[in-house]
């Protein structure tokens, strides 16, 4: 009876530590995973709801509460000018559109730069910032960056003309200008017309320049933010290293005075050289 009473207490001690194991190893397991969840947490990415476009947008088009639709993104790395919620971006209505000024793709946060006021008429003067005007470049001009040119890319302006009735120059007139505006190519690729925005004196320089010679335009590296060098100016002599000869002057020929005196011969006057006096 004893030795069955023994057995059965050291099965039963065999049982509570047993189970005393298990409770350990589960409570172990649980504050593990509660750490491994507070350390997630601090790292996890906080995100907020903002407004895209749910399709690709041009310059020009309008945006409507149905090309909209709302993304997260991480609230750490917001830009500047986001709408985040449907009143700020129409804020006469939902039927009152803004109008793109810089194309977006789908997906790609909307921010206050890119879109015009709500409301704003469609068209160039929707593109353009306030005090400034659009010039129009001719298809010519662009032929040889057909494809190439975007909206919202920066140009240098180069002007070849005579000054004067002078040799040909060439000169950089005016330096990182904006693209506001791009039409469509034609048929056999050829350049389509681009409208820059400039200031009211860059316009009426260009129509200068424009008559009185011939304009030409280079793209500007998107990360090149320094204006270009407008004093830079080169002509066919400087390009072909010509050197103008400089020719000495002659030496001064300085004539030896000479003195006459007249003298009378019979009906006859004649002039006799003689030693001058000093």
């Amino acid at each position: 009876m004893r030795a069955l009473f023994g057995l059965v207490l050291l099965i039963g001690m065999g049982l509570a530590g047993f189970a005393v194991y298990m409770v350990n190893q589960y409570m172990e397991t649980q504050a593990s995973q509660l750490e491994r969840e507070r350390q997630r947490s601090a790292t996890a990415i906080r995100t907020v709801d903002i407004y895209a476009p749910s399709r690709s947008l041009t310059y020009g088009d309008l945006l409507t509460v149905d090309d909209v639709k709302v993304i997260k993104y991480a609230r750490d790395y917001l830009p500047d000018g986001v709408f985040a919620t449907e009143e700020e971006l129409f804020p006469q209505g939902l039927n009152v559109p803004r109008v793109v000024r810089i194309p977006m793709q789908a997906n790609e946060p909307i921010l206050n730069a890119k879109v015009t006021e709500a409301g704003a008429p469609q068209g160039i003067t929707a593109l353009l910032d306030p005090g400034m005007r659009a010039f129009p470049l001719p298809n010519s001009m662009t032929e040889a960056f057909a494809g190439d040119l975007r909206t919202s890319d920066r140009i240098d302006l180069y002007w070849v003309g005579r000054v004067d009735r002078g040799q040909n120059i060439s000169r950089l007139v005016k330096s990182r200008l904006e693209i506001i505006s791009m039409g469509e190519a034609d048929a056999r690729g050829r350049g389509a017309g681009v409208i820059l925005q400039v200031s009211q004196e860059d316009f009426a320089d260009l129509q200068v320049l424009q008559a009185a010679g011939s304009l030409s335009l280079t793209p500007v590296g998107r990360d090149d933010l320094e204006a270009g060098d407008t004093t830079i100016e080169t002509n066919i002599r400087d390009v072909l290293g010509i050197v103008e000869e400089v020719r000495a002057p002659e030496p001064e020929v300085v004539e030896e005075e000479r003195c006459f005196v007249t003298q009378r011969n019979g009906t006859e006057r004649i002039q006799v050289e003689v030693e001058c006096a000093n």
